[in-house]
Order: C-alpha cells, then sequence, then structure tokens
C-alpha cells in the first residue's frame, strides 16, 4: 500500500470527522482524547496499516466495552458513508471486528458486522483470522456470501480467502491444500460483476504460483463456457502464461511458434544509468498466419549480486502469413516503490510464446551525478 495513501486517508480530517460523527450517535464519547490518542506523536511514522490499527485500538479505548453496543455505534456511523467510499479509508470499521470480535461468544455479531462493512470498505483483511481459527465454519459463510446479491459481499467471499493476498494474513493451509477455495471460484466464475471477476482471477493466480497443474485443468475445464469466466481464465492463469507454460499457452492457442523468425535484436546502447531508460529494438516474420504472445524478461542484478528475473508483456495479436513487424520498446530503470536498482551486469531476453528468441547482456550504471 502506498506511503501516500496513509496520508491522503488518514489525516487529521478525516480523524477529526470520525470522531465527531460518532459524538453524534454517541453523546457520551470523548471526541477529542480520542483524536489526541490516535495521533500521538507515533503517528507520522507510521505507515498505513499501523495507522489504521492505531484508530481501532483507540475506538476500542473510547467506545463502550460492551461489544453489541459498540457495533450499534459503529452501525449507525458507517451508515453516513457513502457504499463503496473507499477501500482503505473505513477500514477501520472491519478491523474492529478483526480486533475486538474473534470470541465465540461474539461470532454471529462479528459475521453478520464483516458482511455489512465490506460494502462502505472492504472486510478482505479482517476476515482471516476467523478462516484461520474456524477453517471450515468461515468457508460455509464464505460460500453463502458467493450467493449474496451485493457485488461487495460477494467479492468478500473470494478476496478475503485468496491464498497469498498482498499486505493480507497469510492462510498456510489454504495455500497447501486451496480444494475449499476452489468452491468458491466455481461459484463466482461467472458473476455478472467485475469488480466480482477481477478478484475470482486474482485469488485463481495466487493458487496458480504453488499449484500450476491445478490451475491449468482448471482453465482448460472453464475455458469457453462465456466470456466472463473467459476473461476470468486468461486473467488469472497470468503468471502461468510468463512462465511459459505450455497447457495454458495452448488454450489460448499461443502456444506454436514454428515458422517465426526473430531477427535484429539490438540495444539502444550497452549501458544505462540508474533513472534513465533503455530502448530496444527486433523484428519478427511469419510464414504462415499464427497467434503470438511477445514479451520480454529483464534479469535484474541483485544487491546480493543475484540476478532476479521478471517478464513484461509487449503484445498478443494475429499475424497474417508471410507478415513482418518491427517493434521498438522502451524500458525505464527509474526506481519505484516496489523495485530498488542496483548497477551491474543485466540481461534482456525476448520470448514468444513463452519460448525465449534471444538474450543481450547491458551494463546498469549508478545514477547520474547532477551538479
Amino acid at each position: 500500500m502506498s506511503e501516500l495513501m496513509k496520508d491522503k486517508y488518514y489525516n487529521y480530517d478525516s480523524i477529526h470527522e470520525l470522531a465527531l460523527r460518532i459524538k453524534t450517535v454517541y453523546p457520551s464519547f470523548q471526541d477529542g482524547d480520542f483524536v489526541n490518542g490516535v495521533m500521538d506523536e507515533t503517528w507520522a511514522a507510521l505507515g498505513l496499516k499501523a495507522r489504521m490499527r492505531q484508530i481501532t485500538i483507540n475506538l476500542g479505548r473510547y467506545l463502550p466495552t460492551d461489544y453489541e453496543q459498540a457495533l450499534d455505534i459503529l452501525d449507525q456511523v458507517v451508515e453516513g458513508y457513502p457504499t463503496g467510499f473507499h477501500d482503505n479509508a473505513l477500514i477501520y470499521f472491519p478491523d474492529f471486528v478483526e480486533v475486538y470480535g474473534q470470541d465465540e461468544c461474539h461470532w454471529q455479531l462479528s459475521i453478520a458486522a464483516l458482511e455489512r462493512y465490506t460494502r462502505y470498505s472492504t472486510a478482505e483483511f479482517a476476515v482471516r483470522p476467523f478462516i484461520i481459527k474456524h477453517e471450515e465454519r468461515m468457508m460455509a459463510q464464505m460460500s453463502i456470501w458467493a450467493r449474496h446479491d451485493n457485488e461487495h459481499v460477494r467479492r468478500l467471499a473470494s478476496e478475503g480467502c485468496r491464498p497469498a493476498l498482498p499486505w493480507g494474513q497469510a492462510l498456510p493451509r489454504l495455500k497447501k491444500d486451496p480444494s475449499l477455495v476452489l468452491g468458491i471460484l466455481e461459484e463466482l466464475k461467472a458473476d455478472p460483476s467485475l469488480y466480482v471477476r477481477k478478484s475470482v482471477a486474482n485469488n485463481l493466480n495466487d493458487i496458480s504460483k504453488t499449484h500450476p497443474d491445478l490451475v491449468a485443468r482448471i482453465a482448460m475445464d472453464w475455458y469457453g463456457q462465456n466470456k466472463c469466466t473467459d476473461w476470468i481464465v486468461k486473467h488469472g492463469c497470468r503468471t502461468l502464461l510468463k512462465r511459459g507454460n505450455r497447457e495454458v499457452l495452448g488454450i489460448f492457442e499461443l502456444a506454436d511458434d514454428s515458422g517465426v523468425e526473430v531477427c535484429d535484436f539490438t540495444l539502444q546502447a550497452a549501458a544505462v544509468s540508474i533513472g534513465q531508460d533503455m530502448s530496444f529494438s527486433f523484428k519478427i516474420r511469419v510464414k504462415k498466419a499464427t497467434k503470438l504472445r511477445v514479451e520480454y524478461a529483464i534479469h535484474y542484478a541483485r544487491a546480493n549480486g543475484r540476478q532476479s528475473r521478471k517478464v513484461f508483456q509487449i503484445s498478443e495479436t494475429s499475424f497474417t502469413a508471410n507478415q513482418e513487424k518491427t517493434y521498438i520498446k522502451t524500458h525505464s530503470f527509474a526506481d519505484l516503490s516496489s523495485r530498488k536498482h542496483y548497477p551491474g551486469i543485466h540481461s534482456l531476453t525476448l520470448i514468444v510464446n513463452g519460448t525465449e528468441r534471444g538474450k543481450l547482456d547491458f551494463e546498469v550504471l549508478e545514477a547520474a551525478c547532477h551538479p
């Protein structure tokens, strides 16, 4: 989660607004103490999720200690926000349930609250401890949610049980055996909501990283049923496509690279500085009509001297017989929050329909210094 988001959604104005909304329905709420407790001396250094949890802890401190009474207040408060207000802005509502509602005596209250709150701000993180503690019981509830008439609740059924949800608590048992997850995805594989379908595809993609053969079989079974499901299959198999999985490439008619010639593969320069762009070009000729997925991989030098490989898609298109096409591509070596670059020898590989078709080395230099 971006560091900029913590200031955009968790700041004095939003915390003060929350305090005033609570005081409107709970007049004895100590709004000033709540704001000061949230925005203490540690606030500036906290990341987005840590700020969310600090809000939650202070809600627990200043709301009634009776869990049911506290939920009743939060229910009235959250109803003042629009549905789908922002997944991160109001995520302390479901987080309150995660922190204070896991006791067995609160089960029904908490499950109902997660169902309500996910419509305003996703409960995908808050639901995960419930899955870990009560896997079969919670997954049965997720199956019920998968048939809900609200797209936010249906999405929770899928997103909440993703085995490798980014920034979410790990679900090691479901990662090892995703069979309970597959039942949820089966329920949602033709969902009319793109919001839900994206989650199903991402869940499938998570599973593909540890169970590639299983996902390849699912893709073969699902593909061709309808356009919604076909989109899920394609997006859910993106990691397998980048890994050159022959079964999955075959599903999308991308396994044949015979009669394909790759030539004139050149780099603009032998070296590039961190922060700059590097261009490369190549030409593809085909003898027969064919569909091609064209990608390239950068083998990045890491701080430990090893290399890590990342694949980037250029195009996926149909060629006519004897067609020739020239590609010119530019790749940025600017540092990102998700990727830091290091000096050293890197490599660039061309990939056509999952097969490597040329590799060139180049050097990445320290960022240029400007006076």
